[in-house]
């Protein structure tokens, strides 16, 4: 049985603290794609814990959790998240590594940053963090996986290989290539326990019966295939990812939920319909915190788009949505939804978006004063909140079966 939990939107949705209040009941919670640019979350009582590459349901001390062949990770970036960790009484012994996920290594941190310095003004605003390089080296058979880790000597090879043939930006690092090895082999000793073979791993979770919550990265409309291209992350981010960056079958997925804020944020450039850039999307965006949990970038803010996220709920087969963030848009004296973009008199689609004189009909509705961080009940939901709420389900058509009124895990309605 796999659930996948996916963002609509354009990322920063609240999947992390979704995910971890669905993995009470997982006995696997496994992350299928992205890299440390994707920062996941949460918030605990007192607790607040920011995680970019371990699945969430790491405060959860039944799941198992499983880095899965569809992402790439930085060696660095994940023995500093197990350090982290482990200074918390987290039980490393719970995570698994597939051993065919891809590595992600500083000559293409440095390609990442040089390839956006070339484009100039058309920057596409991604974290610099070496994810889309390192995407590339696999689809062109050049990248180096975990299981590569096993043999350090090929390992070695490998690495030299791909520092001669990047040379211009491995170059530019402060470290020459045999310390990029070393550290590399060094780093490699305190990971290799965690190394499984993926397929045998996920394969074995679903003969047991076992639950399986998979865990996304970024939002639908940042899918590279079917995203606001160019301005798009570099992997795929929708539900059927679950399937290549797991190793799991279609049929495997037993449902599919899309978690999607009050409101609507995007990080870096591309197309925004709904960006509000006045004193009303300063104050979602101060109210929200919408700051980028891994580049501290100021997010762009904007009303809640139903045209994006009708389009979200058909590529992903939605069975439910999570609603986060409710209560950030408490004590506005009304509050706009994007029911439809137009071009003239023309009603046009998503695949309209970047395009030239593109407008959108906003849809009105009165806002809300009330606290909501106790609300526990939709039912208990203010009168407007409610019917915000509502009119969101309907333009979805599909259910919203939980409702977030503040960031600590307690904080749903259901």
């Amino acid at each position: 049985m796999v659930t996948v939990v996916v963002g609509i939107q354009w990322g920063d949705e609240g999947k992390g603290r979704v995910v971890d209040a669905y993995a009470a009941d997982a006995d696997v919670v496994a992350r299928f794609g992205g890299g440390d640019n994707a920062g996941h979350t949460l918030i605990v009582g007192e607790r607040k814990l920011a995680l970019r590459i371990v699945p969430s349901g790491v405060l959860m001390p039944r799941p198992q959790l499983f880095v899965g062949s569809g992402t790439v990770v930085n060696m660095t970036s994940l023995t500093n998240e197990l350090d982290a960790l482990a200074a918390i009484g987290v039980d490393l012994e719970r995570i698994k590594i597939s051993d065919r996920a891809h590595l992600v290594f500083p000559y293409h941190v440095i390609a990442d940053r040089q390839g956006e310095e070339t484009r100039g003004t058309a920057a596409i605003g991604t974290t610099g963090r070496g994810i889309g390089p390192a995407y590339v080296d696999k689809a062109a058979r050049f990248g180096i996986t975990f299981g590569d880790l096993r043999h350090p000597a090929t390992l070695a090879d490998k690495l030299r290989a791909n520092l001669a043939r990047m040379r211009s930006a491995s170059s530019a690092s402060a470290s020459s290539q045999e310390d990029v090895i070393a550290q590399t082999l060094d780093a490699s000793k305190r990971v290799l326990p965690h190394v499984v073979d993926g397929v045998a791993f996920i394969q074995d979770a679903l003969a047991r019966g076992a639950r399986i919550l998979a865990e996304g990265a970024q939002g639908t409309m940042l899918d590279v295939g079917f995203g606001t291209y160019p301005f798009v992350t570099s992997s795929h981010t929708i539900a059927g990812a679950a399937t290549i960056g797991l190793g799991i079958g279609p049929k495997a997925i037993d449902r599919v939920i899309g978690i999607a804020k009050a409101y609507a944020t995007r990080v870096g450039g591309g197309p925004f319909p709904s960006e509000l850039r006045d004193a009303t999307g300063d104050r979602i965006r101060e109210a929200g915190r919408e700051f980028g949990t891994v580049t501290g970038r100021p997010r762009r803010c904007g009303w809640f788009d139903a045209v994006a996220a009708r389009y979200a709920v058909e590529l992903n087969g939605l069975d439910a949505v999570v609603l986060t963030k409710l209560d950030v848009l408490t004590g506005l004296e009304r509050v706009g939804v994007v029911s439809g973009y137009r071009r003239g008199d023309k009603p046009v689609a998503v695949n309209a978006l970047g395009e030239p004189d593109l407008a959108v009909e906003i849809e009105w509705f009165d806002g809300w004063s009330e606290d909501l961080t106790g609300v526990r009940t939709v039912t208990k939901l203010p009168a407007a909140a409610r019917a915000y709420v509502a009119a969101l389900e309907r333009l979805l058509a599909v259910p919203i079966e939980r409702v977030s009124v503040g960031p600590e895990r307690s904080q749903f309605a259901q």
